[in-house]
C-alpha cells in the first residue's frame, strides 16, 4: 500500500527543520556510509551524522509529529520505528540507484533492530525548489513518481524497489525512516487500513450503529489474530 500522508509537519517544525538542515556548521557527511554493499554501488547523497546534536532534536521533532497522526498509526500499525534520519540531494550528490531497503537494520541511536516492514520518507523542500529527486516506487500498478510539498509523507512498503532520480538544480532535503508494524503482511495492513477508514466513514455520517459496531469488532478480531506485539 503506498499511501500520501499530509501536512505531517506544521510550517514552523518545517522552518525548523529546514533551519537546522540549512545551517553552514549542519554535519552532513557521505550518505555511503550508511548502506549496505549493493546500495553504496548506486547511493550518491549526503546524509546528517546521526551521533550530531541536530539529528536528535530533528529525530524527536519527527517522532513526534507521526505519533500526532492518526493515518500514520492506522496504516502503519507500529511496533516498532526506526529512528528518523535525513538526507541531502544536490547536483553533487545527486540521486540513489534502484535498490531494496535491508530487511533488518540496526538502529545506532536506541540500539533497537527494527524489521522494514513499511518505508517513510518525509519532504522538508518545495517541489519548485529542485529538479529531478522524485522518489520512485515500483509497485503492482507500474513506477509511482512521488513529489511532494514539505511537510508532506509518504508510506510504502519496503519489500518495493525505489530509487531517487537525480537531482540536477537545487536541494532536495528529507527524512526518512522504517516502521515495524505489528502485522507483518502489507495485504493484511492495507486490508485492516481499508475496514478502518470506512469506519470512520460510516459514523461520521450515521452515528455510532449496532452494524459499526459489530464491523469495529471484525476490526479488532482480525487484529487479534494477526497481529504480534
Amino acid at each position: 500500500m503506498l499511501l500520501h500522508l499530509k501536512r505531517i509537519l506544521t510550517p514552523d517544525e518545517v522552518r525548523h527543520a529546514r533551519a537546522l538542515l540549512m545551517a553552514d556548521d549542519a554535519p552532513w557527511i557521505d550518505g555511503r556510509h550508511s548502506a549496505g554493499a549493493q546500495a553504496r554501488e548506486v547511493k550518491r547523497n549526503e546524509q546528517l551524522a546521526q551521533d550530531s546534536a541536530p539529528a536528535a532534536e530533528l529525530r524527536a521533532l519527527v517522532l513526534r509529529a507521526l505519533q500526532r497522526e492518526p493515518l500514520f498509526f492506522s496504516a502503519t500499525l507500529p511496533r516498532k520505528i526506526y529512528n528518523p534520519l535525513f538526507n541531502r540531494y544536490h547536483p553533487d550528490a545527486p540521486a540513489y540507484g534502484a535498490h531494496i531497503d535491508g530487511a533488518v537494520l540496526h538502529s545506532h541511536a536506541d540500539g533497537q533492530w527494527v524489521r522494514t516492514d513499511v518505508s517513510c520518507t518525509v519532504f522538508l523542500s518545495e517541489p519548485d525548489e529542485y529538479d529531478g529527486g522524485e522518489l520512485t516506487i515500483e509497485d503492482t500498478f507500474g513506477v509511482q513518481r512521488i513529489k511532494l510539498p514539505a511537510g508532506d509523507a509518504v508510506l510504502y512498503p519496503s519489500t518495493s524497489v525505489h530509487a531517487v532520480t537525480p537531482v540536477t538544480r537545487g536541494t532536495r532535503l528529507a527524512s526518512f525512516l522504517w516502521i515495524e508494524s505489528m502485522v507483518r503482511s502489507d495485504e493484511r495492513r492495507r486490508l485492516l487500513f481499508e475496514l478502518d477508514m470506512n469506519l470512520l466513514k460510516l459514523r461520521q455520517r450515521w452515528g455510532e450503529t449496532a452494524e459499526s459496531t459489530a464491523l469495529t469488532g471484525i476490526y479488532h478480531n482480525l487484529l487479534r489474530q494477526w497481529a504480534s506485539t
